[in-house]
């Protein structure tokens, strides 16, 4: 299927620069990687099973969060490993197919989150605005279909601009200067036009980025207007205790997007461009089970009497 959408292409393989041009930071750039991917697959993953085993936890937020979890790992796992192989062999190139594959996944785990951010967004403005109704405004139904409507909207937008580009003819140059399959790195490979990828590109990331924000900034005006009408003097930060570990989470992630593609980035910063990718692939897979960890006390209790009952089947064991 793919080889018949790419029937001009004569390019077989992509060759992924990385940071090459860097050779004594290679070595020391994987341990870094290898050491922050480790700490995201255990944070993540640790994450998701609190969830599962505390039925304090078992809540639309968290639920939300465990989903958030599982799509963090999904689009590390599928761009560090790739890296990291990169940082350590001289064959650093990656099959066309491949390439196309990683970019699918890469996009759509990544519109997915941005809209599971905004899901929860909504979530805290139900929790806040309308707390005695709750659990029956977000009940278990609709929890399911806004998740299955970021997954499905996340694999839409990802599987267009795939084929935007897959249509395109890439019969020149095959270095991509680039530490993965990007969309805008790719495409400066092509020996077409590219008008309509581009366009594609600008239509589908700037709807997505808007619609997301626009739900994330509705939710948290509605919510900061009927905190402001609670009489108490305590209530504004008891109110806003429960959304402090979400903006700050929403404050990276868009932080970090508007950093990488709506500031301006000439050719000779491209350099700039694979540390905001490392950002933004690498850093916020990590930073994300911390912030909801080390700011939530029923997470931290989870932990804790995990670890004491583990430690105690230890003594028990051995003693």
């Amino acid at each position: 299927m793919v080889s018949e959408v790419r029937n001009q292409s004569s390019v077989a393989t992509f060759i992924l620069v990385g940071f090459s041009e860097f050779p004594h930071l290679q070595a020391p750039l994987f341990l870094r990687f290898f050491s922050i991917y480790t700490v995201t697959l255990v944070g993540n993953l640790g994450i998701i099973v609190v969830i599962r085993i505390n039925p304090k936890l078992h809540t639309p937020m968290y639920f939300f969060l465990s989903h958030l979890s599982f799509l963090d790992i999904c689009y590390s796992s599928v761009f560090t490993p790739k890296l990291l192989e990169i940082l350590v062999v001289e064959d650093r190139t990656i099959s066309f197919n491949g390439c196309m594959t990683q970019f699918f996944f890469i996009c759509m785990f990544v519109v997915t989150e941005m809209f599971m951010l905004a899901v929860m967004a909504y979530d805290r403005f139900v929790a806040v605005c309308n707390p005695l109704l709750y659990t029956v405004a977000m009940s278990r139904k609709l929890c399911s279909l806004l998740v299955s409507g970021t997954y499905m909207w996340g694999g839409l937008c990802s599987l267009l601009l795939t084929y935007s580009l897959l249509v395109q003819s890439y019969c020149g140059s095959n270095v991509i200067n680039h530490l993965g399959c990007e969309y805008s790195a790719i495409l400066s490979l092509s020996c077409s036009d590219t008008s309509f990828s581009q366009m594609a590109c600008f239509v589908i990331s700037t709807f997505s980025e808007v619609c997301s924000l626009l739900i994330i900034l509705a939710s948290y005006v509605f919510i900061i207007a009927t905190v402001s009408r609670i009489p108490s003097k305590g209530g504004l930060p008891k109110a806003f205790s429960t959304c402090t570990s979400h903006l700050t989470a929403i404050s990276i992630f868009h932080g970090v997007i508007l950093l990488l593609y709506c500031v301006p980035h000439d050719k000779s910063s491209w350099l700039l461009v694979k540390v905001d990718t490392v950002l933004f692939t690498v850093m916020i897979p990590l930073l994300n089970p911390l912030i909801y960890s080390l700011r939530n006390k029923d997470v931290k209790e989870t932990v804790r009497r995990l670890i004491d009952s583990k430690l105690h089947s230890l003594h028990i064991k051995f003693r």
